[in-house]
């Protein structure tokens, strides 16, 4: 599995309803995305900073969704440039059940 992490500078004085706002215009293109495992938007008012972290299944899956398309898509938005971070996931723990597995 994969996790990656992308971070924009949203349009200064962005507050939480405008984050929401702008967010809702992407969420059908990664509900029905069938190689995204789960997605999280944030938000950082004080720093006008937003972006999300995805799961994937494979770092192909991740290149073939973020690739330039996603990049231009971002600028449109957001009006600034992702800054993205992928990374290997080794362990998953659930606290509600008590375990620890590997990936």
């Amino acid at each position: 599995m994969i996790v990656e992490i992308v971070k924009f500078e949203l349009p200064p004085k962005t507050n939480r309803e405008a984050a929401l706002n702008l967010y809702q215009q992407s969420t059908g293109k990664w509900l029905s995305n069938p190689d995204l495992i789960q997605k999280y938007y944030f938000f950082d008012e004080e720093r006008a900073l937003g972006g999300g972290v995805y799961y994937w299944q494979s770092r192909e899956a991740m290149e073939r969704w973020h690739g330039t398309d996603y990049s231009m898509m971002v600028r449109k938005l957001y009006g600034s440039e992702p800054q993205i971070e992928v990374f290997d996931a080794l362990l998953h723990l659930d606290p509600s059940t008590t375990s620890v597995s590997r990936i």
